[in-house]
């Protein structure tokens, strides 16, 4: 089916989120525009004013102000969509704990990019990685057609396990740039994820009063509520290598579930990273493979749920090296959170590419080299 109907075109990542969206036939959109995210929501507008989307498109004065909107429509049984980016972020970020607290089924797309100050739009991990303690699933895409599969598999997910789910992708290194895709039919999609079902354990309702988020009788409730969100992550961990399979076999496409493997068989050495640079992670890997060094590569596709038992094959590498875009006073993210399922001994943790500074393919294979050698110790930034 893929080979005949497919669509092959050109977009960019951006654009790719907002066709992704258009296909899943959301009920309400709302979103305030920011760089670099503002293309999406700006095509998803395009597509509702020529009556190709029957969706509310409802514009809101601040990034608080759309998350809320989309939480209230989700909560009474909408299939909704917002997206933003860093400061923008961070300005939800209050309500990014209501919507995971109450099991608001939300997609939203984050387009990466560094916090000021100094002002910068360029790329950079910190903003996505900020909220991953918040309850809501979080993905990560490294290609124009991942940005769309990923935006699709979103929705099943979030309508499967009653959670709120980020769609990540790199400022400018994704959001901006163009490559080839292929967009499934409309029939693939619609069979893939079904009409939003509305019949919510819990549905706001005019004429129905109900209270939400109070204070509970018992502090138990709430203990009980919070252990049932760490089930629904882990719960989520089968669910998603479930639907990246099913999405598979009726788009032609399976990236793997939580993770990417690539080279791991018979490697000594192991590279871990997200995101758009994990091409240029892919062709280090190649060229050190070609100089005899037993290298592969492991991509991660969500952070949350973690994928902890994924990254439990990677003992007995001699070395893991991690590459973080991102950067906290305590060093990266995921390096911290790799060493913590593998250990400090094996774990080498490499911070490059912020604040949009380039990484390329050479910049890994060398890193790689000179972590392998033990230049490095437990980490460092390379600028």
């Amino acid at each position: 089916m893929k080979a005949l109907t497919a669509l092959k075109t050109a977009l960019t990542g951006n654009h790719a989120v907002a066709y992704a969206v258009k296909m899943a036939r959301p009920h309400v959109i709302s979103a305030y525009p920011i760089t670099p995210q503002t293309t999406i929501v700006e095509k998803l507008s395009e597509f509702v004013a020529k009556g190709e989307l029957k969706s509310d498109f409802i514009n809101v004065e601040s990034e608080f102000s759309a998350l809320a909107v989309v939480y209230g429509a989700a909560m009474a049984g909408a299939r909704t969509f917002t997206a933003t980016s860093s400061h923008g972020l961070f300005y939800m970020y209050e309500m990014l704990w209501w919507a995971a607290g109450s099991r608001a089924p939300i997609v939203m797309a984050i387009v990466t990019r560094t916090l000021g100050p100094p002002w910068n739009i360029h790329d950079e991990h910190n903003d996505i990685l900020a909220i991953r303690d918040s309850g809501w699933a979080i993905a990560m895409a490294s290609s124009v057609q991942e940005a769309f599969d990923l935006t699709v598999q979103a929705y099943r997910l979030a309508e499967s396990i009653n959670l709120p789910v980020a769609v990540g992708l790199d400022g400018f290194l994704l959001s901006h740039t163009v490559e080839s895709i292929e967009i499934p039919p409309q029939e693939v999609v619609d069979k893939f994820l079904p009409p939003r079902n509305p019949e919510l354990p819990i549905k706001l309702r005019p004429g129905n009063p109900i209270t939400w988020g109070n204070i509970p009788a018992d502090d138990r409730m709430h203990a009980e509520h919070l252990k049932n969100i760490y089930r629904a992550h882990q719960e989520a961990k089968g669910i998603i290598g479930a639907i990246d399979a099913e999405y598979g076999k009726l788009a032609g496409r399976e990236y793997g579930g939580l993770v990417e493997r690539y080279e791991l068989d018979g490697a000594k050495y192991a590279v871990v990273c997200m995101g758009a640079w994990c091409g240029d992670a892919k062709e280090a890997v190649k060229s050190l493979r070609r100089d005899g060094v037993p290298v592969g590569l492991m991509r991660l596709r969500f952070v949350r749920p973690f994928p902890d038992e994924e990254l439990r094959t990677l003992e007995g590498m001699d070395k893991v090296v991690v590459f973080d875009r991102d950067i906290t006073p305590a060093g990266g993210v995921l390096g911290r959170e790799v060493a913590s399922v593998l250990g400090r001994g094996s774990v080498v943790d490499v911070v490059a590419g912020i604040a949009g500074v380039d990484f390329k393919a050479d910049d890994f294979a060398k890193a790689v080299k000179r972590a392998i050698k033990g230049e490095y110790g437990d980490w460092i930034v390379l600028l």
